[in-house]
């Protein structure tokens, strides 16, 4: 039997797959920038804890991921204008954009972090700051005057959450920098952290409030159970790690000694509630995917399970240095281990999952019409 060969050249078939990528890029996920963050607070938590190689590979691997994401972010909203902007005022998928900020935040962390590039640094904060305020006032905006809205149940989850870890991502990296700026910058950029932890915090509190209620008082089946549910420990993690780095800095800003009590207070408090969550949605995971059977399956979101078990990590590490909690050593490797565990399974779903689109673009391609 003959095989009739395909008329097209390689440069049609080329253009035919792309065509193709561009159209898949339509549908691109908001919350894909998760990656970085779960890649780069791996990597922090990884060189606080004395695996150096393993945090400066992690950190490599994100300024890669980080500008790929943001050159296929910028094509998507050229390319697809309309339902780029639609999916900002999605209930579902608007919050999503938050990983954007949050993920700038913390590779500006690891640049400070790992390489001393604090000019990287200062950078990329004020690319979180102005990211945070345009997505903050449009996202929320838009939620309040759009005509048709979702009831509760169906317009709630924990991506919703990612507003506060994007707010807290930027207390963070301000903290950092602000131990190696000169007065009168210093007193300013305490402040201002100040400000974006307290703001965090109250955030939460609203918005933990009304997923809460979702949770007990309307029915929930397994397919509702995102993984960016995981978010309701990792919003209160950054919340205790942006606190301690508060606490670090009170010798360059006098007006934090007065307020140290309140500080350590909210930071434990924080720390409390983040770590009250962990057996819940360990339950949960449990009723979700072994006694309802819920396939396992990548999904980019699962980068949002990621997260969470990295900053527990390296938020419980810089809480126990600078309040002396030494009795909490045992936790911080623990949960290393099991967010580097949970970032390989993650990526290598990301990489198989890859490979398939590659592979059914290719065999699309050449089995399309000549035109």
């Amino acid at each position: 039997m003959s095989t009739r060969p395909d008329p097209r050249g390689p440069s049609a078939r080329r253009e035919s797959r792309g065509r193709r990528s561009l159209a898949e890029l339509a549908g691109m996920s908001p919350a894909y920038f998760g990656m970085v963050m779960a890649t780069g607070v791996v990597s922090l938590a990884a060189h606080f804890l004395a695996m150096p190689r393993v945090a400066h590979a992690l950190f490599h691997l994100n300024v890669v991921v980080y500008a790929a994401l943001c050159a296929l972010t910028v094509l998507r909203m050229v390319r697809h204008t309309r339902p780029f902007f639609s999916d900002m005022l999605d209930h579902l998928r608007g919050p999503g954009f938050f990983t954007t900020v949050a993920a700038t935040g913390i590779l500006g962390n690891q640049f400070v972090v790992l390489s001393a590039d604090y000019r990287t640094g200062i950078v990329l904060w004020g690319v979180a700051i102005v990211l945070w305020i345009a997505l903050t006032y449009t996202i929320f905006a838009g939620f309040t005057v759009k005509d048709h809205k979702p009831t509760l149940d169906k317009g709630i989850n924990g991506a919703w959450l990612l507003a506060v870890v994007a707010t807290q991502s930027i207390a963070a990296l301000g903290a950092l920098l602000a131990a190696h700026v000169d007065q009168p910058g210093k007193l300013e950029m305490n402040f201002l952290v100040l400000s974006m932890w307290l703001w965090g915090g109250m955030l939460y509190i609203w918005m933990m409030s009304l997923i809460f209620y979702r949770y007990t008082f309307f029915g929930l089946a397994p397919g509702d159970l995102t993984p960016p549910y995981w978010i309701n420990m990792g919003a209160m993690a950054i919340s205790t790690l942006a606190g301690s780095l508060l606490m670090i800095n009170v010798s360059g800003a006098p007006f934090l000694d007065s307020l140290l009590p309140f500080i350590k207070a909210f930071t434990v408090f924080y720390w409390a509630t983040g770590t009250w969550w962990i057996p819940m949605l360990l339950i949960l995971a449990l009723w979700r995917h072994v006694y309802k059977r819920f396939p396992m399956k990548y999904d980019p979101l699962y980068w949002g399970a990621v997260f969470p078990l990295g900053m527990y990590a390296l938020g419980t590490d810089r809480m126990r240095q600078a309040m002396g909690f030494d009795f909490l050593g045992f936790l911080p490797p623990a949960f290393l281990y099991i967010a580097l565990a949970a970032w390989t399974a993650t990526f290598a779903g990301f990489i198989l999952g890859l490979l398939r689109r590659v592979r059914s673009l290719t065999s699309q391609g050449a089995s399309d019409p000549p035109r």
